[in-house]
């Protein structure tokens, strides 16, 4: 499909009709407030399948996928060996609520790729992980605050909930109904690559801090790159006041090596919590660290975390199927050419168009935004023009191209992309960007 063959908005007559009954049942129709396309306009999509970068709806219309379950697909959607592993797992039961092998099988890849993880516990969400990273934090400091950062989303649990990214961000939400407000004080926000900020609040609640939480790499207000220094200092400071540091990388983790991000800032946190990628799809996430924290953790210490459906065998094997593919040379590098290339080509029509725009990006993940100036925090995100925004997704999507429906999140490029798909993308983004600026 050419760049101008889909310039009429494709009929999805069968996907209106699903989504006016889920309405009914579902709240706002849908199970994540992002997917209601409420930012952006139109009709929320309703998909069908998906097969490599590819989703179809259920009318039929195939959109090259770059929101790939939220960056969970790195391989594609449907892949053979993760497929694979998920139905032969299934033939032999879908939850036992005991260990299996399979447990140490992923374990075991996930600390051979990630050797300062001694020890990890799986969960069923990011939410979970990062929830329980917390938990253990003060469990083990015997301390109440935790820092976060401004823009930087680490699930929906209580603690998180205030100048939060991702879809609080896409919906305008600053603070969240139904957190306690002396629960929300317990969380302070600081600006992202604030180190200041960072060390004056250290130096105001001194002894009072149990973990400072952060995205090595900020993608849920869209991508913004630490600073030089940044993390490294966020390190020194909390080792200085006998704080603990959570690296969140749910998105992160496998995402630009086989392996941990930390390892090529050159920072390593005392908890990582990882999700997405390492369940290939299936719900899975991961909190880890030393052997000495992660045995403060029940049955072996007082900080308790539990979950039946924690360690669940389907999310196991397509977990192990997904690290193994992933530890196959090459790989890594060629999904880091497609989304160079993709970047170059974006720069190139947003100035072609003239258009004021940045393209934060690093490996394969990249954010359009459509903001005057550099975007280095969440104060510089929020200054995007949302409305340009929402118009450039609509064309896109109109032509086939499936980006997230929200300003404030990254676009993710699989293995399954190819140089023909990001040549196709860059003519669709010249043809909808010259478009927008007439």
């Amino acid at each position: 499909m050419s760049a101008t063959q889909a310039q009429v908005k494709p009929e999805r007559k069968r996907s209106r009709e699903i989504f006016e009954k889920a309405e009914k049942v579902l709240v706002g129709g849908v199970n994540s407030p992002v997917r209601a396309f409420r930012s952006v306009g139109g009709e929320p999509l309703i998909i069908e399948r998906g097969s490599g970068q590819y989703l179809y709806d259920a009318d039929g219309n195939p959109l090259l996928d770059y929101v790939c379950s939220w960056g969970a697909m790195l391989l594609g959607h449907a892949h053979p060996a993760v497929t694979k592993a998920i139905a032969e797992q299934a033939g032999r039961g879908t939850s036992f609520g005991v260990t299996t092998e399979l447990e140490l099988e992923l374990a075991t890849l996930i600390t051979k790729a990630i050797p300062f993880l001694e020890k990890v516990r799986f969960v069923s969400s990011g939410t979970e992980a990062t929830m329980s990273a917390v938990r253990l934090a003060r469990g083990v400091t015997k301390r109440d605050l935790i820092i976060k950062f401004e823009g930087c989303y680490h699930g929906h649990a209580d603690s998180f909930l205030s100048q939060a990214g991702s879809g609080l961000a896409t919906l305008g939400i600053a603070e969240c109904p139904g957190v306690p407000q002396a629960l929300a004080a317990l969380t302070i926000n600081v600006p992202y690559n604030d180190l200041a900020g960072v060390e004056k609040v250290f130096s105001e609640q001194k002894e009072k801090i149990a973990a400072v939480i952060v995205e090595p790499i900020a993608a849920n207000m869209g991508v913004v790159l630490p600073k030089e220094g940044f993390l490294q200092g966020l390190r020194e400071l909390t080792k200085k006041h006998g704080a603990l540091l959570i690296i969140d990388e749910v998105i992160t983790g496998f995402r630009l090596q086989n392996g941990s991000a930390q390892t090529l800032l050159g920072v390593q946190g005392d908890l990582t919590t990882m999700g997405k990628i390492i369940g290939g799809g299936v719900p899975v996430a991961a909190y880890g660290g030393s052997a000495e924290l992660m045995n403060n953790v029940a049955p072996l210490g007082p900080v308790y975390q539990a979950g039946t459906l924690a360690g669940n065998p389907l999310a196991m094997s397509a977990g192990i199927a997904t690290l193994k593919e992933l530890a196959k040379p090459g790989i890594y590098e060629n999904i880091a050419a497609n989304a160079k290339k993709l970047v170059h080509g974006l720069k190139n029509a947003l100035a072609g168009a003239g258009i004021a725009a940045q393209v934060n990006s690093i490996g394969s993940l990249s954010t359009v935004f459509f903001a005057p100036e550099p975007v280095a925090d969440y104060t510089g995100a929020k200054r995007s023009d949302t409305k340009v925004y929402a118009r450039y997704f609509r064309e896109m999507l109109n032509r086939g191209i499936f980006l997230a429906p929200s300003q404030f999140e990254a676009a993710f490029v699989s293995a399954n992309h190819t140089p023909a798909d990001i040549d196709r993308t860059i003519a669709t983004a010249q043809e909808v960007l010259k478009s927008l600026a007439a």
